[in-house]
């Protein structure tokens, strides 16, 4: 009878220590160059925290590594994804732990996935922006919405924000000259003409501004607002040209304000200041903030292209030092319709976390409006050096461990963290 006992004991005892030892197991993520799908290791962070599995994000440990309490589903998801990891046991943990603390590392924990909402009109397809295209390979889920969703109060149901590569200015890209006789083009201005007459607008410039508008106020009230190429600067133009006239005849049907540039506020505008609009409707520009502009001859090709990353302490500037985390410290530009900001127009109240060295040429800013963040980042894909209409869709297969593309993911992960106050 006592052996039975003590069997019975024994057994219990091995099961609870089985538990305790499983989940005194973390498993690493690294996300440094022995990583073998970084991108798809975003995804894999997303899935976890979506079924209720608390991450750590170790910034500036092996360049942003992810660390998660051992679960048998975690490690099957990064296996069939492709995701490089290893077990670790507690000891491994607790020296991994001592490492942050004494250098420029933090650990900041991730405990609920945000939920994402792409700003985007039906018909584009995934490969027109790098942002869904990057959400699609990671496989993380996020819903769409278009200008009446935003006009009648939807943004509220969302964390964080994606501006497409969207003119909010009215004035569909500046593409008149290059595609006025295009079929899309002329559907285009047909689709949008009739969605403004239904919201009860007199023009499309008018219903961008409007829309322009409930965004900032939607990040102002907390929300977190993340935006590529054109859909940078025209944000910016269009609130500060709110009830002015800034679109020409061939675009809203009656000429621009003779006074357009001396109505413009300023401090509307939540990134730049102090730029001059390019008021010619046929010219592919909207203003000087483009850096290099887009109408100039091109200072360098793809293989001399390069930004580089801002170093943040992690301990005391968290929120950049989460944008930043890569495996590498320059990174390949890549043109847009907006390639860059010049440095003048910047707002002084802005964070530059990524620049052209030895130039004015800002890639990469983040700021803060509100109770809530907005992150710009030029260009338009970065592994598409110089994006044309009609180019095919890039295939993030071939391009898993992409130093650009993870900035993007970044900025989708960061709204999960637990908020902390900043020490500056």
């Amino acid at each position: 009878m006592r052996s039975k006992i003590f069997k019975i004991v024994a057994l219990v005892f091995m099961v609870f220590s089985s538990i305790a030892t499983a989940h005194a197991q973390k498993i690493l993520i690294y996300m440094d160059l022995q990583q073998t799908d970084h991108l798809k290791a975003y995804g894999v962070a997303f899935w976890s925290l979506n079924r209720g599995v608390n991450v750590e994000w170790l910034l500036n440990y092996r360049s942003g590594s992810f660390l998660i309490d051992f679960y048998p589903e975690v490690e099957k998801e990064l296996r069939v994804r492709g995701v490089a990891f290893s077990v670790i046991d507690a000891s491994a943990a607790s020296q991994i732990y001592a490492e942050i603390e004494a250098g420029n590392m933090d650990v900041v924990l991730l405990e609920k996935a945000p939920k994402i909402a792409v700003y985007t009109p039906e018909n584009k397809q995934v490969w027109d922006d790098a942002v869904t295209l990057a959400l699609s390979y990671a496989e993380v889920e996020y819903e769409t919405l278009w200008d009446e969703d935003v006009l009648s109060g939807k943004l509220d149901e969302y964390d964080w924000l994606h501006l497409h590569h969207e003119d909010f200015t009215g004035q569909y890209g500046k593409f008149y000259a290059s595609y006025n006789n295009t079929a899309w083009y002329q559907e285009e201005v047909a689709k949008n003409e009739a969605l403004a007459r239904k919201l009860g607008y007199a023009s499309v410039s008018d219903m961008k501004k409007a829309v322009a508008r409930k965004v900032k106020e939607y990040a102002v009230r907390g929300g977190f607002l993340f935006a590529m190429c054109s859909a940078t600067d025209s944000f910016d133009i269009a609130l500060a040209a709110e009830g002015v006239d800034i679109a020409d005849t061939i675009y809203d049907g009656d000429p621009v304000d003779a006074n357009a540039q001396q109505k413009l506020d300023f401090s509307k505008c939540i990134a730049f200041e102090n730029f001059t609009l390019i008021q010619n409707p046929l010219t592919y520009e909207y203003s000087d903030i483009d850096n290099p502009s887009s109408i100039s001859p091109p200072t360098r090709d793809e293989s001399t292209d390069y930004f580089s990353l801002f170093e943040f302490s992690a301990k005391w500037d968290p929120v950049p030092t989460m944008l930043t985390q890569n495996h590498v410290a320059i990174v390949k530009g890549f043109m847009g319709q907006t390639t860059g900001y010049r440095r003048p127009l910047i707002k002084k109240s802005v964070t530059i976390m990524g620049e052209v060295q030895g130039t004015d040429e800002v890639r990469y800013i983040h700021g803060n409006i509100g109770k809530g963040t907005f992150t710009f980042y030029a260009g338009h894909d970065p592994e598409d050096y110089r994006h044309f209409v009609y180019d095919p869709p890039t295939q993030l297969s071939l391009h898993k461990n992409s130093p650009g593309y993870r900035l993007i993911l970044n900025n989708i992960l960061f709204p999960a963290a637990r908020k902390k106050k900043r020490k500056t």
